[in-house]
């Protein structure tokens, strides 16, 4: 093991053991890398890289020092992308490119994922190839179901969300795309916020295991009536 080997360092530096993807070990494991660190701690240094902190056991976070980075943004994603595909002679298409920072949120290693996906199967970047790579509804889809929705046209509505059903989509990748296109639509900021506070129910709804197409017939009927204008009386 590397931290069991003797290599003479300078005083005060440290053999560095980097664990990548640390929240997939099982809580044994975890135990197992709890003492390897506590008999090493004065020559080696851990750095665990994780997504989800909490699922890190309590005594291997009291030994760390927590250090929480936040999401890529756009603009990051997109200038690493394009000196990629300019260096690898990758041909590309700038809604392709789009596609594939929707599909990232944020994460570059998917970003970079997607991209070598799309062009292995494709030889060509673009968005319709990125959807059908990553397998996820597409946008301009969901863009036009969100404005039915404003329009207060239930059945247009509707008729979209059938279809991606049919497609075999499910209720979380439908969900989840509804709300991040909602985030960025274009549309009243109180409506914005009623629209994602109804879509925030609903999929915890759908987390909880009441994922039938009538619950997300029923968020459309719900995003409707926000927009709705009441009858006469």
């Amino acid at each position: 093991m590397f931290a069991q080997q003797k290599v003479t360092l300078p005083k005060g530096r440290h053999k560095i053991i980097i664990l990548d993807e640390a929240d997939s070990m099982t809580d044994g494991a975890q135990q197992a890398l709890r003492r390897t660190m506590e008999i090493y701690s004065k020559t080696t240094r851990f750095a665990l890289a994780c997504n989800a902190s909490d699922k890190i056991i309590e005594p291997i976070q009291s030994r760390c020092a927590v250090l929480r980075y936040t999401k890529l943004t756009d603009s990051q994603i997109l200038a690493r992308l394009l000196k990629i595909v300019e260096k690898e002679g990758v041909p590309y298409t700038d809604d392709g490119l789009e596609a594939i920072i929707f599909t990232a949120q944020g994460d570059m290693r998917q970003a970079l994922n997607n991209l070598q996906s799309t062009y292995s199967g494709f030889g060509f970047v673009n968005s319709e190839n990125v959807f059908k790579v990553c397998d996820e509804p597409h946008p301009l889809l969901v863009k036009e179901m969100i404005q039915h929705c404003i329009n207060a046209n239930i059945d247009e509505a509707y008729k979209i969300l059938a279809h991606l059903w049919r497609l075999g989509y499910s209720p979380e990748d439908v969900i989840g795309n509804i709300f991040r296109v909602c985030k960025t639509f274009q549309m009243p900021e109180y409506l914005k916020l009623e629209f994602i506070k109804e879509i925030g129910y609903t999929h915890m709804k759908i987390v909880e295991g009441v994922n039938s197409l009538l619950q997300m017939a029923g968020l459309l009927a719900r995003l409707c009536q926000k927009t709705a204008t009441p009858a006469a009386s």
